[in-house]
């Protein structure tokens, strides 16, 4: 089971999702993202054994994922743009991100190489957070490991389990103040919620 914050650029929001429950935390590498981090400020958040670092990529060449990886202290490489998740390296694992619409095609996907698959809604040119939500039905059709994005927070992790049927989920905009900027209540909340969920 998969509970990941997304969206982390300080230390204080990647403590407060630790202790609320979070195993996963997502940095955003994508310099047009207003979450984006650099991948020295990215290592110099700590974080609890066992809880997983996953990276936000769009677009990014394998050498240079593998670079942010060995900085940041990664432990997944999350792709975001027309990547294909082989030739990355092997001591990293992959999620390949998908943009759900009424009309997509999962069959290229059920058989690419990655160890997930995040399934996130539209969202034009934003990549990571844009806080819309996608029709979760859709995700039960998967044969992957798939984990939920997209407009989730503790209003509505509990119907997207309950349809979906995820490894995980995650959450970004919905639970902060400002971009970047965890509202820590609403981050419990969407925490708590979930691990009810998961737990059914």
């Amino acid at each position: 089971m998969i509970l990941k914050i997304c969206g982390i650029t300080n230390q204080a929001d990647a403590t407060a999702a630790i202790e609320g429950g979070a195993t996963a935390l997502g940095f955003n590498f994508y310099p047009h993202s207003p979450r984006y981090i650099a991948p020295d400020r990215a290592a110099g958040i700590s974080t609890a054994p066992g809880v997983c670092r996953v990276g936000v990529f769009v677009d990014e060449q394998p050498a240079r994922v593998e670079e942010i990886a060995r900085i940041a202290r990664l432990d997944v490489a999350q792709l975001h743009g027309h990547e294909q998740p082989a030739g990355y390296p092997a001591a990293l694992a992959v999620w390949k991100a998908v943009r759900v619409t009424a009309t997509i095609d999962f069959g290229p996907y059920q058989s690419c190489p990655a160890e997930a698959l995040l399934l996130d809604g539209p969202a034009a040119e934003l990549y990571g957070g844009s806080g819309k939500t996608f029709d979760w039905r859709l995700a039960a059709l998967i044969s992957k490991p798939i984990v939920v994005a997209g407009g989730l927070d503790a209003s509505n992790v509990a119907q997207a389990v309950a349809l979906a049927r995820p490894w995980g989920v995650d959450a970004c905009s919905r639970i902060e103040s400002a971009p970047g900027r965890k509202d820590h209540r609403k981050m419990h909340a969407f925490l708590q919620a979930a691990k009810a969920a998961f737990h059914v």
